[in-house]
């Protein structure tokens, strides 16, 4: 691990600091709440594009997390601040795929990744639907600031042992 200063990657969605409750009895910030602390960051930018608790009463529309993939770079004490940032890495009519960072705000070393797809969906019939113009168009804003920036490395990467004694894939010929 790098002691190197680095620049945040993204747009900052939100920041805070480590809780006296999301410390574990490896006395560093648990896997648990990176999570959420990813999640509110989420809720965040949804509120940005325009999806808010209002919206989503109002019109029984909201997203559903699909797939994620989260990473732990390096620990995250108690009382240590922390910067979330997010960069779109693609949308549709009905999908995005963002890639969020999560930062130690005074140092500025990454101490986590979350790579997450959401879905917008209709909550009276719980299926997929298309966004509002109006949140597409704030979705395509934010996406179009971000289009000078290139793809994440830790993108869209593959759970795996490097030279593994023993794989399910020796088996099965995957």
């Amino acid at each position: 691990m790098s002691d190197e200063v680095q620049e945040f990657a993204g747009s900052v969605v939100c920041s805070g600091v480590v809780l006296p409750e999301w410390i574990d009895v490896n006395d560093h910030m648990n896997v648990a709440y990176y999570v959420l602390a990813f999640d509110r960051g989420v809720d965040t930018l949804w509120a940005q594009f325009g999806v808010t608790d209002e919206y989503i009463s109002e019109t029984q529309q909201s997203t559903f997390a699909v797939e994620s993939h989260v990473t732990w770079q390096r620990e995250l004490a108690l009382d240590e601040p922390y910067v979330i940032t997010s960069q779109i890495l693609a949308f549709d009519a009905k999908r995005i795929h963002q890639f969020m960072r999560m930062y130690h705000a005074k140092k500025h070393y990454l101490a986590a990744t979350a790579e997450w797809m959401n879905l917008h969906v209709d909550l009276r019939k719980r299926r997929v639907s298309p966004w509002p113009d109006d949140v597409l168009h704030n979705i395509e804003a934010f996406s179009r600031q971000q289009s000078h920036k290139s793809l994440p490395a830790q993108a869209g990467q593959r759970m795996k042992v490097a030279t593994p004694e023993w794989s399910i894939e020796d088996y099965f010929g995957q």
